[in-house]
């Protein structure tokens, strides 16, 4: 199965935010902050405590989904060089193979970790931190079924660590 592509800006930095947010840390923080402000909004309508603790959870909650909703993946895009290539895939029973203009990248399956797939593609993990974004852009129905198929087979969904 081959596919050629390239990526969409809007599309990637929605990818990264995908990424950040389905690690366990940033989920895990996310969580305890917005249940602080919650609970200091709270407390701070019934008078229970002054502004400060209730200015402090707000500015911390703008910061935190500031960071991960935009600085971190705008950064991480424009950074990146990969994101201004176009590629070929070709996913086989034995490996992945991805060419590009500068040379090519042979990945045995046993090189990932795990996979997931979010609204526009396929995020295929080497590890915790490090991965690889397959648009779903140029795939048809039977192809996005096939290669989900061949991805369930060699890699397998696993959560991310």
């Amino acid at each position: 199965m081959q596919l050629s592509f390239s990526y969409q800006k809007s599309k990637v930095i929605q990818a990264l935010r995908y990424h950040f947010v389905q690690r366990p840390e940033v989920r895990t923080m996310l969580i305890l902050v917005n249940v602080f402000a919650i609970v200091a909004a709270i407390l701070f309508y019934t008078k229970k405590i002054r502004p400060e603790p209730f200015l402090l959870g707000s500015i911390v909650w703008m910061f935190l989904m500031s960071a991960f909703w935009y600085f971190l993946p705008n950064r991480i895009y424009n950074q990146s060089d990969t994101f201004k290539d176009k590629f070929v895939i070709d996913f086989n029973d034995n490996n992945v193979l991805l060419e590009t203009e500068r040379g090519q990248m042979l990945w045995e399956w046993n090189r990932f970790s795990n996979f997931f797939e979010s609204p526009n593609f396929f995020h295929l993990y080497f590890d915790s931190k490090s991965f690889f974004l397959v648009p779903k852009d140029g795939m048809g129905d039977e192809f996005r079924h096939d290669l989900r198929g061949l991805l369930n087979t060699k890699i397998g969904k696993h959560s991310i660590k």
